[in-house]
């Protein structure tokens, strides 16, 4: 049975058991800050064993892809994987342990049909009663094991979460396999056991502390690694002898010339690679980009380390983007994220692959140094802040220096390594401190006042889709301070505030709350933000309102008029169908691999966060603008709908990057037919000529294959039009011609200014070499090394340096060190000639310690440097400072 035929077996037999099959989620957790990546089949069920959500169904089964880095340094060997297919099935407080067990049994022994005599249990120590429903199947009691909480008890998918004890089956391989010693057992890692299934029994929930509290009723998550049981249907002890990797290893083997099978180093690299190829393809088809933080790390740890390994095979042009197809070829018609970003997927592997490949050489040669200077020392390990220097200087992973070092038998201090990065953090900090702002601190209190035992039902009902304004009743309300709740609140007091009904918007999915004032006769809340607290989606929850009493007192019971700013909602509203009008135009003029990473709709401006590779050119940003403008001119209606999501998905809607919908969707569409269809629960104008005009302020980088444009529309472009112009007639005005004119004559003046520059550097040239013959003079012999250290005239750093090579040239063999005072500070050029290298002489030394004096820093090569300074009173305190280090080095 191959790897198709075991995922399909699989989530059939739990259909016939009355299991809703559910797919695979996506590998960047939603909404659950204690993972950064999806690292097993429950993450996504994980809310609805907490209560926090309601099932589909309370018997659920799925094919989830999962990744891990915490077997990476395993990979390679039979079965360890960062990235693979956890097949599950779970109860949601329906079945437990009997079904269970039973249900796993007949699943290997009937469907299957492994040999029973092959397969080994083990359960948590004191589980009994997974000990007799295993009994009651008819498995032997001698091949049933107890093991402690480190075997047999599943901690939470992240710092916490539900969790209890499980039973594991394992695969015997046979004695002739493994260690061969008679004590050997499925928890012993010789290879002859190989762990196929493993039945969780989540019984508690455990907080942050690590306390267990039991969950409400009992559930079931049980975990089958279809890598592993692939190997054991196909025959196999190595998962990368499957069906799963064989097409890989060969596509590897042809793109490197190398033999699988032949060298066992060789064969490691290959391996390596393969398995890394899967997680690269799939992290970027979920929306990952590599970073130097977070998932997009994990992402560029793997992909170097996959180049890496290429690299010991020889190859050294770019070849995992081609291997990556495989990957899509082999698994697209699974996960189909995969064909849909698969141009994607191989542009950003490229891109960074091409990056890496460039200082891939230069870093090898830095850290093959290095573990020479540490061997020659007599040293058992790479020091800590060693590997951090090659990391925070050249960029070179300290994986990769760990690699190296252990190839040669070279311990590496990581601890050491990780105290080096945390100080450079701690420094980050000290330099922007970071606070929260009172609003975040004001959800977090709110929202831990509103968590309930149980869920509660319906809050608030949003009704500001429709109208501006409503009445309606208070029907709790918290003082901000404290957090706690409050019958009343007077004159001053800032209180949150939650309605049975409100047209106030609570910020979501980027578009920031709405702001008014709540009233009941005379008295008066002024609402300065509005946020959901943490209960379902826009249709349900609470939404809580953040202000101040201005006027009276208000009272929980009151019938109030909750008021919108209108205006302001107003402007919210342009930008935001501004926003969608812009994600058309962007996939149209740069295709349909642009998606949305992020957004901001603010009253004043819109911020868009997007995925592209390359930099957008000025002719490209220009047709997006004029589509925009065009669209609004239209005058285009801009409708809603509420369908099931499948049918929106259907109907080409376009569905937000992490984000997780319900079974039905608000869908909004721009034109007749729909030009532009998005899922959003944001408020938008009625139709597009209300935005007026749209103006992009701003087109960057944010980050590899991420991009960011800034733009206004309405009111705020029309003020950004008028400051413009304003600038624009300031500037003819001093240039004393029309606007119109302007543009030339300033070109005429650059121009001019240009030639007084070069004019005026063919001056100071001819200086420098005058001055040259006069400083000829005061080199000074120490130790038998010419040294000049001497004071030159006002001088830009490019002019520093031509005086410097001619006297490098004149002295043939000497340390140089000339210093000047340019705009008002002092600046330093360092100049040591190749001969004096081997003495322990480097330029850039040299210069961070004589610009130290002054306050300042700088650095360079060995053998020329250059650095800056605060202090010009200490220029000459800092040039004597010279022969000192040259005496003491040389």
């Amino acid at each position: 049975m191959t790897s198709d035929g075991i995922r399909e077996a699989f989530l059939s037999f739990f259909e016939k058991k009355q299991h809703e099959v559910i797919p695979s989620s996506s590998l960047v957790p939603r909404d659950d800050p204690t993972l950064l990546l999806t690292t097993a089949g429950m993450v996504q069920i994980k809310p609805y064993f907490l209560g926090l959500a309601v099932p589909p169904n309370p018997r659920l089964a799925s094919c989830q892809k999962c990744f891990r880095t915490t077997d990476i340094d395993s990979v390679g060997d039979a079965k360890h994987l960062t990235f693979f297919e956890m097949l599950g099935n779970f109860s949601v407080g329906d079945y437990f342990k009997p079904e269970a067990i039973a249900w796993a049994w007949e699943f290997v022994t009937q469907r299957l049909k492994l040999p029973p005599e092959r397969l080994w249990v083990s359960i948590y120590l004191d589980d009994d009663e997974a000990f007799n429903c295993w009994r009651e199947v008819g498995f032997p009691e001698k091949r049933i094991l107890r093991f402690g909480e480190e075997d047999n008890f599943w901690g939470p998918a992240g710092d916490s979460g539900p969790c209890g004890p499980c039973s594991e089956i394992h695969y015997d391989f046979g004695e002739d396999v493994g260690c061969g010693r008679p004590e050997c057992k499925p928890n012993c890692d010789c290879g002859r056991f190989s762990e196929i299934w493993n039945l969780v029994f989540t019984q508690y929930n455990q907080d942050l502390d690590g306390k267990r509290t039991p969950l409400p009723r009992p559930n079931i998550d049980t975990g089958m690694g279809l890598e592993r049981t692939a190997a054991v249907m196909e025959g196999k002890t190595s998962v990368y002898e499957t069906d799963l990797f064989l097409p890989l290893l060969a596509r590897i083997c042809d793109l490197t010339g190398e033999e699988y099978g032949r060298d066992e180093v060789a064969d490691q690299a290959i391996k390596i690679i393969a398995e890394h190829s899967r997680g690269i393809a799939f992290l970027i088809a979920d929306g990952v980009l590599p970073s130097n933080e977070g998932k997009g790390y994990v992402l560029r740890r793997i992909l170097r380390r996959a180049c890496f390994f290429g690299r010991k095979l020889d190859k050294e042009e770019p070849f995992l983007s081609e291997v990556a197809e495989v990957v899509v070829s082999k698994m697209g018609h699974v996960y189909p994220e995969l064909v849909t970003n698969q141009s994607f997927v191989r542009e950003v592997v490229k891109t960074e692959e091409e990056k890496f490949i460039g200082t891939l050489d230069a870093g090898i040669n830095l850290v093959e140094k290095a573990v020479d200077e540490a061997i020659g020392r007599g040293r058992k390990y790479l020091a800590g802040e060693e590997v951090f220097r090659l990391y925070d200087t050249y960029g070179f992973p300290s994986e990769l220096t760990a690699e190296i070092a252990r190839g040669r038998n070279l311990a590496v201090d990581l601890e050491g390594f990780k105290a080096e990065m945390e100080k450079q953090r701690e420094r980050a900090r000290t330099v922007q401190k970071l606070s929260v702002s009172g609003v975040i601190e004001m959800k977090g209190k709110v929202h831990a006042k509103l968590i309930p035992p149980e869920p509660l039902p319906q809050l608030t009902k949003f009704v500001g889709y429709g109208k501006l304004s409503s009445s309606s009743k208070v029907n709790c309300m918290l003082d901000q301070e404290s957090g706690d709740s409050i019958m009343s609140a007077e004159k001053g007091r800032k209180v949150a505030v939650v309605l049975d009904e409100t047209p106030f918007y609570g910020e979501m999915g980027g578009q920031v709350g709405d702001t008014g004032k709540i009233v009941v006769n005379s008295n008066q809340i002024d609402v300065t933000n509005t946020v959901w607290s943490p209960f379902g989606n826009l249709a349900e929850g609470a939404i809580v309102h953040l202000g101040q009493v201005v006027k009276g007192t208000i009272s929980v019971g009151d019938i109030v008029e909750a008021e919108v700013d209108v205006d302001r909602r107003l402007d919210i509203a342009r930008n935001h169908t501004a926003t969608h009008l812009l994600q058309a135009a962007l996939r149209q003029v740069l295709g349909n691999r642009v998606s949305q990473r992020g957004s901001l709709v603010a009253p004043g401006r819109l911020r868009f966060d997007f995925s592209h590779l390359t930099a957008i050119s000025k002719q490209q940003l220009d047709e997006i603008h004029h589509l925009v403008n065009e669209r609004i001119r239209q005058n285009l209606p801009v409708k809603s709908k509420v369908i099931p999501y499948k049918q929106a998905i259907a109907e080409g809607a376009i569905a937000l990057f992490e984000e997780k919908y319900g079974e039905t969707v608000r869908v909004m569409e721009i034109g007749e037919p729909p030009m532009s269809a998005e899922l959003c629960g944001g408020t938008h104008v009625e139709s597009t000529g209300e935005i007026g005009l749209f103006l992009i302020v701003s087109e960057s980088s944010i980050g590899t294959g991420l991009r960011r444009i800034e733009a206004v529309t309405g009111r705020e472009a029309e003020a950004f039009l008028g400051e413009r112009l304003g600038i624009l007639e300031a500037i003819a005005e001093e240039m004393r011609s029309s606007p119109l004119e302007a543009r030339e004559k300033m070109k005429a003046l650059a121009a001019e200014l240009a030639a007084e520059r070069k004019r005026s550097a063919s001056l100071q040239r001819e200086l420098s070499r005058n001055t040259v013959e006069a400083l000829l003079g005061q080199t000074e012999q120490v130790n038998g090394i010419k040294v000049l250290a001497t004071k030159v005239p006002s001088s830009s750093m490019p002019v520093l340096r031509e005086m410097g090579d001619l006297l490098r040239d004149r002295l043939k063999s000497a340390v140089i060190v000339l210093g000047t005072v340019y705009d008002g500070k002092p600046g330093f050029m360092t100049m040591v000639t190749p001969d004096l290298l081997d003495k322990g002489l480097h330029a850039g030394e040299i210069v961070k310690q004589v610009a130290g004096v002054t306050g300042g820093s700088g650095g360079g090569k060995a053998e020329m440097a250059q650095a800056g300074g605060r202090d010009k009173n200490k220029l000459d305190e800092a040039l004597g400072l010279v022969k000192k280090l040259v005496q003491k080095i040389g």
